[in-house]
């Protein structure tokens, strides 16, 4: 066979056995059509992942947005709530807890007794004391009385002042005998009062505020403005919402002036948050130390120019009696007081003066007024017995403790009423706040991934 003729056999050969153009045609034409039909579905199934993951993000934000603005509305709510339940006027809690105390108040003494009274008279010795105590008494169980409600949005009232002598309590009978000074200075008024205080009524920050004390806007003890200010509550309840940066300012007509309170720190009170505020060591300090106290200073000579420190001429408002007050054993009191008397101790944990007090609504829950009343006595020519007497010397007669703490039904009433209710919006608030947070987050999260697999697909496809 020639080589012609082989080349035509091999020609027809190959033709024979290659697809025709347009079948080649028909086919890539096909396969396109799956690429595209492919690529199609992964993207309109991405897009779908994408949509719902957007979709669960925008559902995520708007949940958290939600819990957002609950915690300024919840907190607006609560306000409002304790606003007009802390307002003093009939039905509100405030009111029912205002007029009568809710707990038992107990008002506990300790006499000082004599141990050598023949000494001291005879020959001026330094007394030496002993003390003997408590004789406990149940006081202010009795409601508020002559309530009188008055146009300017505030109310008077007076406080009765009874006792019952509770013998369990107590280290003996009240005919026991001990040897002291005259405690014709004891306070044995059956009222105290009037008071007028701001009801809250148009300004929740003035409520259980004292506007006027028998009838007087300022007092008339001291020889100056600031002092005879009144200033602050009766300590039974302040305004709500507590800022223990500052201080809380009651009056006591015990002490005949107003002393400011310091926080000191956070208690749990049966289940209930307090803060606990306390008199700072320089309230009956001297004006040396605290300036606010130079108009106090009524005496330079007992008090040796205004430089003893812990004790408060009283006399003034005790009609000329020279008593002094002073915290128990004259705790935060100049060495001078403890040279003068034997036999005293005073401890910081026995004998300081606090109040427990609930800071969203202002009512104190557990307090002890702790305060000491003593009488001056010095050298006289007049007075025989007092002849031999060498230095003046302030006399403890007597310290007493009025106190008084939150009972289980109260508390629980407490928590029943108010923070049952505001732990609850708390706890909504955090969980709508937490769970649009993390729905946000992981769709956020998984729509990034989403997109960093699509396009590595579309560049293989």
């Amino acid at each position: 066979m020639s080589l012609g003729t082989s080349q035509r056999y091999l020609y027809l050969y190959l033709a024979s056995t290659a697809p025709s153009a347009p079948l080649m045609q028909g086919r890539q034409t096909e396969a396109q059509s799956d690429r595209r039909e492919t690529y199609t579905t992964i993207t309109m199934g991405c897009c779908t992942r994408e949509c719902g993951l957007i979709a669960g993000a925008v559902f995520g934000a708007a949940v958290a947005i939600l819990g957002g603005v609950l915690i300024p509305l919840g907190n607006s709510i609560i306000e409002k709530t304790v606003e007009k339940e802390a307002v003093i006027e009939s039905g509100t809690t405030a009111y029912d807890n205002w007029v009568a105390v809710g707990g038992t108040v107990y008002r506990q003494f300790w006499l000082f007794d004599l141990k050598n009274p023949l000494e001291v008279l005879g020959y001026g010795a330094i007394p030496v004391v002993v003390e003997k105590g408590p004789y406990t008494y149940r006081t202010r169980y009795l409601p508020k009385e002559n309530i009188t409600f008055n146009p300017n949005n505030t109310v008077s009232f007076l406080l009765p002042s009874g006792a019952i002598f509770e013998p369990s309590m107590s280290v003996g009978p009240e005919e026991d005998k001990v040897t002291t000074l005259n405690l014709a200075v004891a306070y044995n008024e059956s009222f105290d009062g009037p008071y007028n205080v701001f009801t809250g009524k148009d300004d929740i920050s003035k409520v259980g505020v004292i506007d006027s004390w028998r009838g007087e806007k300022n007092l008339s003890f001291w020889d100056d403005p600031y002092c005879n200010m009144i200033n602050g509550t009766d300590a039974s309840s302040f305004p709500p919402f507590v800022d223990k940066k500052k201080p809380l300012y009651f009056f006591s007509s015990d002490i005949c002036r107003s002393v400011p309170a310091s926080f000191v720190e956070n208690l749990d009170l049966l289940g209930i948050e307090v803060y606990r505020y306390s008199l700072l060591p320089d309230t009956l300090a001297a004006p040396t130390v605290n300036p606010d106290n130079q108009c106090y200073c009524k005496d330079r000579v007992v008090t040796k120019d205004c430089t003893i420190a812990g004790v408060l001429d009283i006399s003034s408002c005790q009609g000329g009696r020279p008593i002094y007050i002073s915290l128990p054993h004259f705790l935060y009191g100049s060495p001078f007081l403890h040279k003068m008397v034997m036999g005293l101790n005073p401890s910081e944990e026995h004998h300081f003066t606090y109040l427990d007090v609930e800071p969203t609504t202002g009512f104190t829950l557990r307090f002890a007024k702790r305060i000491q009343v003593n009488m001056m006595y010095g050298p006289s020519k007049v007075i025989t017995v007092l002849k031999k007497v060498k230095d003046y010397t302030i006399f403890p007669l007597v310290w007493m403790n009025e106190t008084a703490a939150l009972d289980d039904e109260t508390a629980d009433m407490f928590k029943r009423e108010l923070f049952s209710r505001v732990a609850m919006l708390e706890m909504i608030q955090q969980a709508l706040l937490g769970t649009g947070l993390a729905i946000f987050v992981l769709c956020l999260v998984f729509y990034c991934v989403l997109k960093r697999r699509n396009r590595n697909q579309s560049k293989f496809v």
